[in-house]
């Protein structure tokens, strides 16, 4: 390993690594992050290498596994250069032919390519696909184009160049106002801009200051952090020693969850590679400035991700919010100016230092610039992570990127930001995405997660999850979030159950302001959310459960009744067969009928019955027609014409 000490021994490196690299060559990427490999990019990467020494073209043909390419819904996905063709839903067997007609004789293979539903037509370049084109990948593009394991890869592409840039053409005060230009905000969920934080920090008389990466993502369906340190770990290490430079730190923490084994493994490793290239340690590039960096991994309470919590368990004692009467970037980890920020928001340091805040500044809102990932998840065609600049608009997130609601069903809501987040409903689609207007539409940015909700969802069951998860996950040491939540559970829940009385969302609001306004933390103070959202946009939902024990969504199943409509009915005896209560009466020829008192209201009846057919309906708020009588259920079959 060669140690670097100076910019000019980086940049002859950097030179070195791209003239050994053949750009001719072909090269096989396979995206191998955590969701690839749930889909079994493991299996494929091996298929691989099989193949390629069957073949005799070991060393002859690259393969690089790299970190999650976004379009989580189609993976594994294989892109090929230098030609760009991309491969989607990869799988062992297709190897002999990607490797036969495509790396040898340069043939493209239709039936592995993504469909672009817009001209419905064959897409070759994984630029070209919708859900790509429509995006800004500044952050997390790297992340398909390189082996998060090899610091060469990272170092091929510019890494470490803007710490180079930090430690020897500006002052620590320089970089700081270069931040603070920048506008960058943190992304973690707050929006607080992080050079005000930074300056903080930087002035505090203690001589001892720690920077802390928060990479305990707990949010549900949100994983942005997890790719990005997976898949670009040196992208965060970069923007990290930066940040220690600016407020004169010397030792900084990354804590991760320990659900994130990948994570946790290449983070890991880039710290070590860093330590033997000189880019991390003592004299970092002979620059007189040392840091070290220590990977903590948390245990997984959601309450960690709070910062005060965070530092608490990096502490070695329980993870529990404290009160923030200095706040953390003054006294933080043992009582010392720490900052802290997410994972995507060190990722954006070393390109606003490298390429300046002006450039920075050209993407976003007046108040909310850069991009911003997200996860895409829920009733959306198109799975995965979205980077898009900030003031995109909700709809071009859904429609364009996202490609819509599966079967054409209709878009209802979207919840924004997380447990502790709110939900945006359809007339809504046109609002920008910003840390401002989120939080004036009754939602926030969160940390990214997006899940996107149908006309089939419940708005007063999504609230009642919600502050299930979140009940679950309070620390328990204030009342106000303690008990104030377990209260709303309790409510919400009579509700679903059509138990709703007169006066529960008057005693739910009461709940929901006391939380906001006494709770300890930002997680008791944000936690009604999620009722609060569905409220001001859905009342109608709540008043119908409570009022006329009627679900609206055809959802809650104790107020719903499913039934088999004898005119449509055609004794398929599909629904016979699957119902796992036993509690359709039928068979050849006639017509079946629902035992309402053996039903559990699973819906399977509802999900089999064939669609031609459509002869189970749900129904709530309204009798269940009485079944037809014994004599009159034969279906008497039309006889055919000669």
């Amino acid at each position: 390993m060669p140690l670097i000490n100076s910019p000019a021994e980086l940049e002859a490196f950097r030179k070195k690594i791209l003239a050994d690299r053949d750009p001719d060559k072909p090269c096989i990427t396979l995206c191998s992050g955590s969701a690839c490999h749930a889909s079994g990019s493991r299996t494929v990467a091996a298929a691989i290498e099989s193949e390629l020494d069957k073949q005799g073209l070991r060393g002859q043909v690259d393969i690089r596994l790299t970190g999650c390419h976004g379009f989580c819904e189609q993976g594994p996905i294989i892109v090929i250069y230098p030609e760009k063709i991309c491969y989607f839903q990869i799988r062992p067997d297709d190897i002999p032919e990607i490797v036969e007609r495509t790396v040898k004789a340069k043939e493209v293979i239709d039936r592995l390519l993504c469909t672009d539903p817009e001209i419905n037509e064959k897409v070759i370049h994984e630029s070209d696909i919708p859900f790509y084109k429509y995006q800004e990948r500044l952050v997390f593009g790297s992340n398909g184009s390189i082996d998060p394991k090899s610091i060469d890869d990272y170092l091929a592409i510019g890494g470490y160049a803007a710490l180079a840039k930090a430690l020897f053409e500006m002052s620590a005060e320089q970089v700081l106002a270069e931040v603070k230009k920048s506008n960058l905000r943190g992304r973690g969920g707050g929006g607080f801009p992080a050079g005000v934080k930074w300056e903080g920090s930087r002035n505090a008389p203690d001589e001892t200051k720690y920077v802390i990466v928060n990479a305990d993502e707990g949010d549900p369906g949100a994983y942005m952090d997890r790719s990005l340190l997976e898949g670009n770990p040196h992208a965060i290490l970069e923007g990290l020693t930066i940040g220690a430079y600016a407020i004169g730190a010397h030792e900084g923490y990354i804590y991760v969850r320990q659900e994130y084994p990948l994570a946790v493994e290449n983070v890991t490793l880039a710290i070590a590679r860093a330590e033997e290239y000189g880019l991390l340690g003592e004299n970092i590039l002979g620059s007189g400035f040392d840091f070290r960096v220590i990977v903590h991994k948390g245990a997984g309470a959601f309450v960690c991700g709070e910062s005060t919590a965070l530092m608490t368990a990096l502490e070695g004692r329980v993870g529990e919010p404290r009160p923030k009467y200095i706040r953390s970037n003054i006294r933080g980890l043992w009582n010392r100016p720490s900052v802290l920020n997410n994972v995507e928001t060190w990722a954006n340091v070393p390109l606003i230092i490298d390429r300046g805040a002006d450039w920075f500044t050209q993407y976003g809102t007046e108040t909310s610039k850069g991009t911003k990932i997200f996860s895409l998840v829920g009733k959306i065609n198109n799975t995965g992570l979205v980077e898009v600049p900030m003031g995109t608009p909700l709809r071009d997130i859904i429609e364009k990127i996202g490609g819509g609601i599966p079967g054409g069903r209709r878009f209802k809501a979207v919840q924004t930001g997380g447990p502790s987040g709110g939900c945006i409903p359809g007339e809504m689609l046109d609002l920008p995405v910003g840390f401002d207007e989120l939080t004036q539409a009754g939602s926030m940015m969160g940390s990214g997660g997006m899940i996107v909700m149908d006309e089939d969802t419940c708005m007063v069951d999504v609230a009642r999850y919600f502050i299930e998860f979140l009940t679950d996950e309070s620390c328990g040491k204030c009342v106000p979030c303690r008990e104030g939540l377990r209260q709303m559970l309790k409510i919400l829940t009579r509700i679903t159950r059509g138990e709703g009385r007169e006066g529960d969302i008057e005693l739910l609001e009461t709940l929901s302001e006391t939380a906001k306004e006494a709770s300890l933390c930002a997680l008791g103070k944000s936690a009604p959310n999620p009722f609060l959202s569905t409220l001001r946009y859905f009342r109608e939902e709540y008043e119908a459960h409570i009022r006329d024990k009627r679900c609206p969504a055809l959802s809650c199943k104790a107020l719903i009744s499913f039934y088999i409509d004898p005119g449509k009915c055609k004794a398929c005896m599909m629904c016979l067969r699957k119902c796992p209560a036993g509690a359709i009466d039928g068979g050849k020829n006639k017509i079946h009928i629902i035992d309402q008192d053996k039903c559990t209201r699973c819906g399977t009846c509802y999900e089999v019955c064939p669609s031609r057919f459509g002869a189970v309906t749900r129904l709530s708020g309204e009798p269940v027609p009485a079944p037809v009588p014994e004599d009159a259920r034969v279906i008497r079959k039309k006889k055919k014409k000669k």
